[in-house]
């Protein structure tokens, strides 16, 4: 048997059509949105890799610590045979449950490109040839059936990517990966924690502007992929804490009244001067509201470690 497999659960032009519904959903409502996922194109992953090594950008570093001094901890706790990631990317953080788990029989990375689970695969292959992976081109917000694989399985959805999900989208998640957990099986879940007003502002809002390039790199994107005009110039990059939902918006502010233009949706998009889009939800968690979150689906936390400073945290969580 082959150590690399990849299954594609999505159809080829699943991504052209899921951006063409969530621009003519988003742009046609009020207040404007855009879905952050539509950040990640080649480009966009290379600037979000550099957003990781801004000073400002604690989120990746407080994660990767906790990786460094708990996966023994985590690997002895889920006695995983097979590791699966959600939104796995380039794998890169993975690297340190791999090394942790000395009785791993495959490891499942699910994402919806193709190139980054090919590119992670060969990477990790290359250091572990003894490794089965079996790749998923998937959506995971939608549900998803997995491989059939040697249990017990540990499933990871690291970077605090479940901060995007809006609180019903995120019991929706939830429960569709408690359908997924048979008896032994965990979830590994990282989440970042609230702190000070400017410590989570800084992060997205940094010196350099980057977080400001990455943020316009959506407009870009929907420019190549369905023929808008779109001036990146024309807007400005805010970040902005909402005390009350305890999350971090991302948005782009109209500098002046314009209109765009969008030839393969026949569509025309007015802004007003000042007019926001909000480009991203990052919700902070608290360590009782994500206990409150998964026992709502069915889940219960056994495990929280956060990094020294209490920036961030994974939990450990089983099926009731």
């Amino acid at each position: 048997m082959s150590p690399f497999l990849l299954t594609r659960t999505l159809p080829e032009d699943a991504t052209d059509a899921d951006l063409r519904a969530d621009v003519l959903h988003g742009l046609t409502r009020n207040p404007k949105t855009l879905p952050p996922k539509w950040f990640y194109d080649a480009h966009g992953s290379e600037l979000f890799e550099e957003i990781t090594r801004l000073p400002e950008y604690y989120p990746t570093r407080a994660e990767r610590e906790i990786l460094i001094h708990r996966s023994a901890e985590i690997a002895g706790l889920s006695g995983a045979r097979t590791l699966v990631e959600l939104g796995s990317g380039s794998s890169d953080k993975t690297r340190h449950l791999l090394d942790a788990l000395p009785d791993l029989h495959g490891y499942v990375p699910v994402d919806v490109s193709e190139s980054a689970l090919t590119g992670a695969a060969e990477a990790i292959l290359d250091e572990r040839p003894g490794l089965r992976v079996h790749a998923l081109v998937a959506d995971f917000t939608r549900g998803l059936a997995l491989p059939g694989t040697p249990g017990p399985r540990l499933v990871a959805f690291l970077g605090g990517t479940i901060g995007n999900l809006l609180p019903a989208e995120r019991a929706v998640f939830l429960r569709s990966v408690r359908s997924l957990l048979k008896p032994g099986d965990s979830l590994l879940l990282g989440t970042d924690l609230v702190k000070d007003e400017d410590t989570l502002v800084a992060a997205y809002d940094d010196a350099a502007g980057v977080t400001a390039d990455f943020n316009k790199n959506v407009l870009a994107v929907i420019n190549r992929e369905l023929g808008a005009d779109f001036d990146a110039d024309d807007f400005a990059h805010v970040a902005v804490w909402d005390r009350k939902n305890e999350w971090i918006e991302m948005r782009l502010r109209a500098r002046q009244t314009l209109t765009v233009k969008i030839r393969d949706l026949d569509l025309v998009v007015p802004f007003e001067y000042g007019e926001e889009m909000r480009t991203e939800v990052s919700a902070k968690f608290r360590q009782d509201g994500v206990r409150a979150e998964l026992a709502a689906a069915g889940l219960t936390l056994r495990n929280w470690w956060t990094d020294e400073a209490g920036r961030f945290a994974l939990s450990l969580s089983t099926a009731d």
